[in-house]
């Protein structure tokens, strides 16, 4: 993934969840809807998450010190995990306990029609979000499903916009859902509901996005696809067979290699530099992520078939 577009889609996010945020906070004081409530703490996450997205792209630019040999790479992943753990707490714990508190203690709605147009503008600037990070995604995602793209991508921001932003609109149709039951049926109950249903939302969200961002931080391997590039790519000329293989992202656009290789017998030490050097190249050509490359040369014993 490029830089730039996950930049593009987090602006794109930054700028809709603040102005949205703001419209929400000031539906709820109107008409005292929880769920709108809910949706504005929602939108306060969303957009302080965003800022964590940024602030993980700026420090993981930072050049790799003695301490830190292969760079910060990986802080990408750790806001990220922060961004999932505060969608499961500003977002779906609040969302949760709200519902809990209108429903034991139920008050009417004052003027719904505010709400109602706040989230139907809402969605609106949420959908431009949405199709930003969509738009954005779709340069790298391949012929993977979405679900696939999610779970395979070793770049956090896109798949963490497009859950939020899935989330996000989701979330505003079960607001608009439990404001208009409550206008219809003259029950505040189904406001109510409508933010345990946003709640719920959110936590399956989170939960999705710790799990993924866990994976991350503890290290992933090149995807199926890559690692048969690499694999190809390392057998070739003077190096008769591929004895084994390590693979580890070490940041989002940064994938370590470490393999050794069986070559031709007999070859000076000259001609071995050579042709590790030789399997670097094919090996950055193929994959460009995997800009570090470390190989181990050895003779090929394979037992002789009989």
């Amino acid at each position: 993934m490029s830089a730039g577009g996950g930049t593009r889609a987090i602006l794109a996010a930054l700028a809709a969840n603040a102005g949205i945020a703001v419209a929400k906070f000031v539906g709820f004081a109107i008409t005292g809807a929880s769920s709108m409530l809910a949706e504005a703490v929602h939108s306060v996450a969303d957009t302080s998450n965003q800022a964590l997205l940024l602030l993980g792209q700026r420090t993981s630019r930072r050049k790799a010190t003695a301490e830190h040999p292969f760079g910060y790479g990986r802080d990408r992943y750790f806001y990220s995990f922060i961004v999932a753990l505060m969608l499961f707490t500003l977002g779906s714990a609040f969302a949760i306990y709200e519902g809990i508190h209108k429903l034991q203690h139920p008050e009417p709605l004052t003027s719904p029609i505010v709400a109602v147009v706040i989230l139907v503008v809402a969605i609106g600037l949420e959908g431009y979000s949405f199709l930003t990070a969509m738009v954005e995604s779709r340069k790298i995602k391949g012929d993977v499903t979405w679900w696939g793209f999610i779970r395979q991508s070793r770049t956090p921001e896109l798949p963490v916009v497009l859950l939020e932003d899935t989330g996000a609109l989701l979330g505003l149709v079960f607001a608009l859902f439990g404001v208009g039951l409550s206008v219809i049926t003259d029950d505040p109950m189904w406001d109510a509901v409508g933010t345990l249903m946003i709640g719920a939302l959110l936590g399956v969200i989170a939960v999705i996005l710790i799990i993924e961002m866990k994976s991350l931080l503890i290290g992933e391997g090149a995807t199926p696809t890559e690692l048969d590039r690499i694999k190809e790519a390392l057998v070739d000329g003077r190096v008769q067979r591929l004895i084994h293989i390590r693979t580890q992202y070490i940041g989002p656009e940064e994938l370590l290699v470490a393999a050794k290789i069986a070559l031709e017998p007999g070859l000076q030490l000259t001609d071995v530099a050579a042709e590790i050097d030789a399997a670097e190249v094919r090996v950055r050509e193929t994959v460009p992520a995997a800009r570090l490359i470390y190989l181990e040369p050895d003779l090929d014993r394979t037992p002789a078939k009989t």
